[in-house]
């Protein structure tokens, strides 16, 4: 049996006609660049996301480059962040000049861990914190980070905070009010990837970045287009970040289809749960639902050992599957001026080294499921390993 990591074919087919007629109709007006399908899915994720504006930029990485501009970050300054993440969002702060500084994350979640970033920054001497000008939170694998304290801490130290919600388009959080927002409107800007394998993809790089800061949408559409309001005539330094209209209308499409699919996600997750329990492989963590909306654009576990070995004995029986991360931030060679060891940060060492992503795409059957954690089970069985299983 075959059970690909994701198979965008198979999304694809189903959406065929909407999606070549979108197309169509890009090709047949020849306005490619920016222009009103570009400004259509700007209005409609602003309203997904329960945020006043929207800017539909390049990529992920340029949606974070733009929001670190935007905030005005620059040489020396430094950004909080997690170690534990894809390059983009240690790699945007550094080419804007600034120095990341880690906080490891919550062992259950795998995102930064709240408590640890309040003390971070609470026993930061002053001149120190003076340097610290934002922290960028990631809600990281579909659920957004613990953002009660991480804005209450932020508000009390003039930082703001950049949400990198690349793989949480729709997720939730929950105040201790009760009030829910969605990933991208709680901070003073979020910013979305819609690389094909998110849970909304494009048909290419693309991305977007929310607020509800007016200021802060026009300084983003600016920097978008070179920081030229007219033509020829530059305010400011910007970039070409801009969204074409080809992304625009495939991903107009698809946000059509976005909560159906994220309810295909969120019942595998369930379906592998019952799996799991039903086997007794109580020895491997699965998700850990800290929201009231996870999307599920990863489904991570976490094994007791031979990682590895379990993922190549996976791939060789067709089954799909990814290390996310493999090698955590703190230890990447472009960042070995930092100075980081290894034990720095254990808790995103750990993840690095015992997690893996399973497929989790919403046309996935259930016997696929199974087959899948039948497998795992077969490892752990072959290795002699009865303890675990």
């Amino acid at each position: 049996m075959k059970v690909p990591l994701l198979d965008l074919k198979m999304q694809y087919a189903q959406i065929r006609g909407e999606v070549d007629q979108a197309l169509k109709e890009v090709c047949e007006s020849q306005q490619f660049i920016l222009g009103p399908v570009v400004s259509q899915l700007e209005g409609r994720i602003a309203n997904y996301c329960g945020s006043a504006y929207a800017v539909g930029v390049s990529s992920g990485t340029d949606a974070l480059i733009m929001a670190l501009m935007a905030c005005g970050i620059n040489n020396g300054d430094m950004v909080i962040t997690t170690p534990f993440t894809f390059f983009a969002t240690v790699g945007s702060i550094v080419r804007m000049g600034a120095t990341p500084l880690f906080v490891d994350i919550d062992e259950k979640t795998y995102n930064i861990d709240e408590r640890l970033l309040v003390e971070t920054l609470d026993r930061m001497p002053y001149d120190l914190r003076g340097r610290v000008k934002a922290i960028v939170p990631v809600h990281l694998f579909g659920q957004c980070a613990a953002m009660a304290p991480i804005l209450e801490v932020a508000g009390r130290c003039g930082l703001a905070v950049i949400e990198d919600a690349a793989q949480a388009l729709g997720a939730e959080y929950r105040f201790p009010s009760g009030a829910r927002r969605r990933a991208g409107a709680m901070g003073q800007m979020g910013c979305f990837s819609f690389f094909p394998s998110k849970n909304l993809g494009a048909f290419g790089d693309a991305g977007m970045v929310t607020t509800n800061d007016e200021e802060l949408a026009a300084k983003l559409s600016l920097l978008r287009v070179h920081g030229a309001r007219t033509k020829y005539l530059h305010d400011v330094l910007g970039g070409n970040f801009r969204l074409d209209a080809m992304q625009a209308a495939v991903l107009q499409v698809k946000l059509r289809y976005l909560d159906q699919w994220t309810a295909g996600r969120q019942r595998n997750a369930g379906i592998y749960r019952r799996l799991f329990e039903e086997k007794g492989l109580q020895h491997i963590v699965l998700p850990f639902e800290n929201t009231p909306r996870h999307i599920y654009n990863q489904f991570v576990i976490k094994v007791p050992s031979e990682r590895d070995s379990l993922k190549t004995f996976l791939n060789e029986r067709g089954i799909g599957c990814e290390i996310y991360y493999p090698v955590p931030m703190h230890m990447q060679p472009c960042f070995s001026s930092l100075g980081h060891e290894p034990e720095d940060f254990p808790v995103a060492l750990e993840a690095s080294n015992r997690t893996l992503a399973l497929p989790i795409y919403p046309e996935l059957e259930e016997g696929q499921l199974a087959y899948v954690v039948d497998k795992i089970v077969e490892f752990y069985s072959s290795k002699k390993m009865a303890k675990i299983i």
